[in-house]
């Protein structure tokens, strides 16, 4: 997917026009970004409202996140547990504590 950021409002008027005009490219708006289809005509209307507003519109090239593929067991164990936790006002720093899940400090540590 390709995801386009607006940073000025003239930006973000064109990329809600863009939007709306053409749907199909569309796969999610987010007010001032918006994701588009990984097809040369997503890349066209993200390029034609870059090279409009040249230093308001960014671009980056996304892929979905598949949490079995790009985690370890440990970090979807931790999220899992945390949520299901039975006091739902502790941190999870305080939860972390003498438990087999990773610290926070383990989990900023490290990168995707």
């Amino acid at each position: 997917m390709l995801l386009v950021v607006t940073y000025s409002t003239a930006a973000r008027t064109s990329l809600r026009n863009v939007c709306r005009t053409h749907e199909e490219s569309v796969i999610r708006r987010f007010g001032r970004a918006a994701l588009l289809a990984d097809t040369h005509h997503g890349a066209f209307l993200a390029l034609r409202l870059r090279e409009k507003h040249p230093d308001d519109v960014q671009l980056e090239r996304t892929e979905p996140f598949n949490e079995f593929r790009d985690l370890p067991a440990s970090v979807r164990e931790a999220a899992e547990a945390y949520e299901n936790r039975t006091e739902p006002a502790t941190a999870y720093a305080k939860f972390a504590v003498d438990s087999p899940h990773p610290s926070p400090d383990e989990l900023k540590r490290q990168e995707l």
